[in-house]
Parts: C-alpha cells; structure tokens; sequence
C-alpha cells in the first residue's frame, strides 16, 4: 500500500520531560492506528506532529508528495459564517448533520454553537473534503451513541489512513488495525485493537518484574561470590564490588504516576428509600416539554445508566434526580440519608483561580492540612501541582480535581455525566473499578459503550418525545437493537452471501426462498451471539464477539436488501 507520512526516529522534548523519543512510524493507506497514553504523555502532541503543525526537535518527517491531511482537535475551530457556509453543500454533508443531530442548525452562525455542537459540525466538515489522512484527537467527545457508530462506519469506510487518540475503548477495539502507546516517553506499536494492546502491556509488564527479579539475583549472587573470595586474596577487588552493589541499589524503571488513583472513601449509610420521581415532567421557557411523565425509583447500591441523542434531556433528568432542578410537574424525594455529589460534563463547577490546595480545603478551610495532602496525593496532585491554579490545569487534570471534589464530599449517591471525557484509558479503568466495589447508588450518563456496560446493571433510554423506558438487557442489548436498525455496508467476510453466485441465475420465487432461508439464519446466529455477549464478562471475549456480530450485522443487512430488491 502507498506510503502517506513517514516517521524516522522523531523525538521532542516536553516541558520538564521527553515526550517521546526515537519513534519512528509508517503511515500507509488503509491503516487505523489509534494513540493511547496517560494524560500528558504527548497524545495530542504527536497528532501535531504527524499533522505537520509541530516540528519535531530531531528526526525526519516525510510526507508523500500531494499528500491531504485532515486535522480534528479536541476544541475545533471553524470558519466563520453560518453552518451551510461552513460546510457546503452536498447530500454527504446533509447526511452527517442529519445523523450527528445538527440538521436543523444549518443557519446558526458557527461562533453561536456550544462546544458539542462545534465537535460535531467539525466531523461532519472533515468527512466532508477530500482528503489521505485523517488525525482525530477524542472525536467521540460530545458525541450520542448513535453519532458515534456513525463515526465507526465512516472510519471504517474511509479510502485513506486514519490516526486517532480516543479513550473510546469500543470504537479502538472496532476500528483500529494497530496502536500506538505512548509511556514515559517510549513508544509502543502493536497490532490489532484494544484488546490485542492489552494483551501486550500484560506481556511487557510481567516481562518487566522477570527481568528486574533476574538483575537483582545475579547482583546478589556477584555480590556474594566477592566478599566471600576476598578473604582469599592478598588484593580486595573493591571496584568489582561496588559494581555489584550498584546493580543492586539500581531501581526499577520510575512508573508513569506514583502510587494507584485511590478512590475508596467512606460514606453514610443509605437506607431503604433513595430517591423517588412521580409523574415528573419539566420544560424550559420555550414551553417544550424535555421529560414527560418519568416514574422513576432508585434503590439503594443500584447501578443506572442513562443513553438518548444529544438534546434528549439526559443532564436535565440528573438535574431533577439531583434536585439541582424543580420539575415542571409531579415530585422528587429523596430519603433522608442521602447525600449527593455530581460529576458533571462541561462545568468544573469552581473557581478556576483558586489552586488545587484551595479548593480541596474548601471555604473555611486550611489549605495545605495534613489530611488534604494525603487526599491530593491519592489523586496524584504531589508538589508543585497543589500550587497550581485551576486554570493552568490540563484538561484531564481538571476532570481528575473535579472527581477529587466530587468524592470528597462522601456522597453515598453519585450523579456522573460523561465522566470519561478527558480522562485517559488508566484513569477510567481505575474509576471503573472504584463503582465495582463502591456500595452506594450510581446514576451514569455516557456515551462510552465499555464504560456503561462494566459500571451499570439497569439502562434507561430517553425518547424523542420525552418519555423515558427500560432497556432490558442493559447497554449490551441496547447496542445489539440499535446496531440492528441501522443501515449496513456490503460485508466483508463469507457470511454475506451462501451459494450467491448460484443462486443468481436461478427463477425469482427459488432466490427469494433462498433470501428469506439466509436471513433466517443470520437472524438466528444474530441472537446466539447477543446471548453469548450477555453472559460474558470477559471484555476480551466481549470484543471478539462484538467483531463476529458485526460481520453478521453487515451480512443481514445485504441479505435484507437482496429480498427487498426481489419483491420489486
């Protein structure tokens, strides 16, 4: 395949730090690579670079003569005018708008719309143009859960190379064809998804405690050997013996952070009763009604997720549930050993020029107790970092202060709105962990499709009109229904079609028996994998199995279209 960007021992220096070093990386057409890294590790860096918005301080960086790059950052800018004139013309575009949800925004000045609404006019504008490279920095962010397998498709779909930073852990393991880790300022390629990178850091570390355990037992042993031969020898071989002793003092590779995110805090004891919505239904000042009659009752250590499109009414309904809101009509009660706390998108909901310290102390408070360092510390805000203002925070250190705030009040309900954004892959694995074992309620917003489904046992689905439903099964059959509904490609794999070419030539009423037999039996093979998906707690068999559905998905939805064509 053509060679698109050509990487060859790049290295740049961060502030305090080498970002990375030595790397060197071969884009060609075709490739998904996507980047992951702690925050601050360079993600967003290094799309930069490949971007050729950043020159590297060594190395060389070649790019195929006429070569199209495409660069979508976390916060994008547009050209100003309207939507229409941002974006053209074009049944493509109307498309996306209309998928992503910003049809109706066409003749919106574009210094008028929210971050979310900027996000998603971005995607549609780069999908849009004609071009070889596409470098994605968190393009899920903003997203609904049906813009994002939008996304999917038109990654998967697109002619040239895509690199990606996402903490989206479904869409890499979907998309992706290798990944890029970025660790202390070294660089990891491996092949395949998500899942095959797990695989490899799991390989890398135990690799890491073998060959540590093997340096210190040869140094002891050397060490051994001299002091015990010096007694017989007229000359002490100290140098070879401070050697040895250096070997042993040396230490392991520094790790990325100190310590473990450690969340675990105590909390107030719930009681029977948490929190109860009768007949709730609440409007804005321009009378449309967001929620219609929610009944709603949650229980004490119960685990609820939230999904709908972009507007639905998600953060109004943890607005109601919060009691930050008055519903229009009907009531919400709580009982009365509730306290809650609210991680919410897009809000850090203090002072951003008041340092970590500060805020963590609170009003009234001392900053810089004993107690609040060991606080800071577990949330990794060590010296010259609990001095900073808020402001001069990253954005994922800022999500991670306000998780700090958020816990610190020992709720015993928490209220979360998509709290993977801007957070890295470690972070959210290590939050993911704390819900597991944390005993109190838990009500999710988010569009991140792993998250939901390792941290919510109950799903709630917003309609268009309001109402509120169920979703037996939770996020795993939510997935497979929508995925079901929508539109699929060609497929790839030997599932598409059985005995097509010999069925092609044979009467109409033989091939649309043939038709409804395959979709029967792509319908079957659907369900036994749903059901497989359900009972399966293994995200790398989850993975294996989401790709197998796939396949079939596409292949169903060929089938369908060969029926439809024949009943014409």
């Amino acid at each position: 395949m053509p060679i698109l960007i050509d990487l060859q021992n790049v290295s740049l220096q961060g502030f305090d730090r080498p970002l990375f070093d030595d790397l060197s990386l071969t884009i060609q057409t075709g490739d998904r690579i996507g980047v992951v890294g702690i925050n601050g590790a360079g993600k967003s860096t290094l799309l930069r670079v490949i971007s050729g918005l950043q020159e590297p301080d060594a190395g060389a960086l070649r790019r195929a003569k006429g070569v199209q790059i495409g660069f979508l950052e976390q916060v994008p800018t547009l050209p100003s005018g309207t939507v229409r004139e941002a974006l053209g013309d074009g049944w493509q575009v109307d498309a996306a708008l209309d998928r992503l949800g910003m049809f109706d925004e066409v003749d919106t000045q574009v210094e008028h719309l929210s971050g979310g609404q900027l996000k998603r006019v971005a995607l549609a504008r780069i999908f849009a143009l004609s071009l070889d490279v596409l470098v994605l920095d968190e393009p899920t962010n903003h997203l609904d859960l049906g813009a994002i397998q939008w996304l999917e498709q038109q990654i998967l779909e697109f002619r040239g190379a895509v690199v990606l930073v996402s903490h989206d852990r479904f869409l890499l393991d979907q998309v992706t064809t290798r990944m890029l880790e970025i660790d202390r300022g070294k660089v990891f390629v491996h092949a395949g998804g998500y899942a095959k990178l797990l695989e490899a850091q799991a390989i890398r570390e135990e690799q890491a405690l073998a060959s540590e355990q093997v340096r210190r037992n040869l140094a002891r042993t050397e060490l051994a050997w001299l002091r015990r031969g010096v007694k017989a020898r007229s000359t002490k071989p100290q140098a070879r013996i401070d050697a040895a002793e250096r070997l042993l003092a040396r230490r392991p590779e520094a790790l990325a952070r100190e310590g473990t995110l450690d969340l675990n805090i105590t909390m107030p004891r719930l009681g029977t009763t948490v929190i109860k919505a009768h007949n709730v239904s609440f409007s804005y000042t321009n009378d449309r009604r967001v929620l219609v009659d929610v009944n709603l009752e949650l229980g004490p250590g119960e685990r609820v997720g939230v999904v709908g499109a972009n507007g639905a009414g998600k953060s109004t309904l943890i607005d109601l549930l919060d009691q930050r809101l008055v519903p229009t009509s009907g009531t919400v009660k709580r009982g009365p050993t509730v306290v809650t706390s609210y991680f919410e998108q897009g809000n850090e909901g203090y002072d951003l020029n008041l340092s970590v310290q500060e805020l963590v102390a609170g009003p009234g408070g001392k900053p810089g107790s004993l107690e609040d360092v060991a606080l800071m510390k577990r949330f990794w805000f060590t010296g010259a970092l609990t001095l900073t203002k808020a402001k001069d925070l990253s954005g994922g250190e800022r999500r991670r202060l306000q998780l700090l705030l958020a816990l610190a009040r020992r709720p015993n309900v928490l209220f979360l709105d998509e709290p993977t954004n801007d957070l890295d892959l470690e972070t959210i694995r290590l939050i993911e962990e704390f819900l597991r074992q944390w005993s109190g309620t838990v009500v999710v917003v988010s569009h991140d499709r792993t998250f939901l489904s390792r941290t919510t046992e109950r799903l709630l689905e917003i309609h268009a009109d309001g109402t509120i439903a169920e979703v037996p099964g939770g996020i795993d059959a939510w997935i497979l229904r929508t995925n079901a509904n929508s539109s699929g490609s060609s497929p790839s794999r030997e599932d598409a079609f059985t005995d097509a070419n010999s069925s092609a030539s044979a009467p109409r009423g033989r091939q649309l028996r043939d038709a409804e037999k395959e979709m029967t039996r792509l319908e079957r093979k659907k369900r036994t994998i749903g059901d497989k998906i359900l009972s399966v707690s293994d995200y790398r068999e989850q993975a294996k199995l989401a790709e197998e559905l796939h396949s079939v998905q596409m292949a169903l939805s060929a089938a369908e279209e060969r029926w439809l064509a024949l009943q014409d």
